[in-house]
């Protein structure tokens, strides 16, 4: 049974929050979250609170317990971009995006 917990339009850039993804993926749960809380950056805390929220899901709503608990994928794809600009010289303007980033866990409960 699969356990989802999404977090949507997080104002931090897709790529940065791909770096700590990677870095997790291929590890038991435990462990990941031992690297998420040792881990400085700030795609980590946003990563850590979605871990949670999925954990939180498996053990309320699904009765599933924590040990039995393996992660299936972590999915990070870009959110909606807030367009900005930098005022430059002679009147002129360069524009850039703010990114934003949507994340989801999947945890599956290995019987």
């Amino acid at each position: 049974m699969e356990i989802i917990a999404r977090a949507q339009s997080i104002r931090i850039s897709p790529r940065k929050v791909r770096l700590v993804a990677d870095s997790i993926r291929n590890l038991p749960l435990e462990k990941a979250l031992n690297v998420l809380n040792m881990t400085h950056k700030r795609g980590a805390s946003v990563l850590n609170a979605v871990f949670k929220s999925a954990i939180g899901n498996a053990i309320n709503n699904a009765k599933k317990n924590k040990d039995s608990l393996v992660i299936k994928g972590i999915e990070v794809w870009d959110g909606p971009g807030i367009k900005r600009f930098h005022a430059s010289t002679r009147g002129r303007a360069h524009p850039y995006k703010k990114r934003s980033s949507h994340i989801k866990i999947i945890l599956e409960a290995k019987e």
